[in-house]
């Protein structure tokens, strides 16, 4: 399984990427896969490999606090890749562990948290997470992986790119260095796939993205600072979201007073998520979600008086905006040939390989993979 991180599902006809049109001919491709809430890389990454939601497996953005962590007059923070250190914020199984605990083995490279020692395990093969990490090595090395004599040989591999997430953010989906980027990603992709059917063993391939992409219209950006929000509370700007945290000590009723407070300052330019919203979201009140969620909708964007650079490029909206769509692209001999799948949900991506593997799933999933089943033979 290989990840193209801010792969938009439409840039395979929009950057003409042609060995990925060439891969879903002759396999199976959803319209668009649809992201987890929110729609950023570390938490998406996560549910793509465990098949939940992020209030369950816990990364629940790529910044978060966590209460349950008291630190001083505050809590201690999640930051991407934390898990190297303290893998307890990772509260599930991810495909990789349930590859091993079946007696198989495992192989990672750069995969988000793939370094973390879950449940005290780690896959047999794997690199600490980078993402300045060569490219045309990452590629040599699932080769490599996979030419291994059958006793040491991965059953599974997960394999990352990120190119295409940075230079999406740094020039936005639509500019002439994302073009650029998708052809490069493209060529590494169809070396891979050209690797792989040279291989004696019969490999299949699946390619999906975290999100997609969307130009941030600099002229709606608003300050987090101009806000107010009071001392009573901390909080995390994640762009499309700003996620807020009574300090230890503040009671619900101050916690309600600043919500109303920061309904009234809205005036349209964003929500302040209420329980109903949350749960649709499936992103409740909870020690690392937040006391107060406020959401901001494309193309606007908060942004902090220190930030160094502002992103012409943003993600992390709603699910359905139409450009946060990924990309799902799988082909090899379980899969059918030149079949389009309907819109589908990336937490059908775990328990869709988890069939593949024969591999029983151990926690309940928030999805069947009904519609990643009607791509297999």
């Amino acid at each position: 399984m290989l990840s193209l991180d801010g792969f938009r599902h439409d840039y395979i006809e929009k950057h003409q990427a042609k060995n990925l049109a060439k891969i879903a001919q002759q396999g199976v491709r959803a319209e668009a896969m649809i992201p987890v809430y929110p729609a950023n890389t570390f938490p998406n990454h996560i549910s793509l490999v465990t098949g939940l939601h992020p209030s369950q497996h816990g990364i629940v953005n790529n910044y978060f606090y966590d209460k349950q962590r008291p630190k001083d007059d505050s809590y201690a923070m999640y930051g991407m890749g934390k898990g190297l250190k303290d893998s307890t914020w990772i509260q599930a199984l991810p495909l990789w562990n349930l590859v091993e605990f079946h007696g198989r083995k495992a192989a990672t490279f750069f995969w988000p948290e793939s370094d973390a020692r879950i449940n005290g395990a780690l896959p047999t093969y794997h690199y600490h997470y980078s993402k300045y990490s060569d490219y045309q090595q990452r590629v040599d090395q699932i080769i490599a992986w996979l030419s291994l004599p059958e006793v040491s040989r991965p059953r599974f591999v997960a394999g990352y790119f990120s190119l295409t997430d940075t230079v999406g953010h740094d020039v936005g989906p639509d500019a002439k260095e994302t073009f650029e980027a998708v052809q490069r990603v493209d060529a590494l992709v169809g070396e891979l796939y050209r690797r792989l059917q040279a291989l004696p063993v019969k490999v299949n391939l699946v390619i999906v993205s975290d999100h997609g992409m969307t130009t941030v219209d600099k002229n709606q950006l608003i300050s987090v600072e101009s806000l107010g929000i009071s001392d009573d509370f901390v909080y995390e700007n994640e762009g499309a979201q700003v996620m807020i945290y009574a300090r230890p000590g503040v009671d619900d009723e101050r916690i309600a007073q600043e919500k109303a407070r920061l309904s009234e300052t809205a005036k349209g330019r964003y929500l302040v998520l209420n329980e109903q919203q949350r749960a649709q979201r499936e992103y409740p009140t909870g020690p690392r979600t937040g006391d107060i969620v406020l959401e901001i909708h494309a193309p606007a964007r908060f942004v902090s008086e220190n930030d160094e650079h502002i992103s012409t490029g943003g993600h992390g909206y709603l699910p359905g905006h139409p450009d946060m769509g990924a990309t799902f692209v799988a082909a090899g001999p379980v899969f059918k040939q030149g079949v389009t799948l309907p819109p589908m949900s990336s937490l059908e991506v775990y328990p869709g390989i988890a069939k593949i593997m024969g591999l029983p799933l151990l926690s309940d999933v928030a999805s069947d993979g009904a519609i990643f089943a009607q791509g297999i033979k």
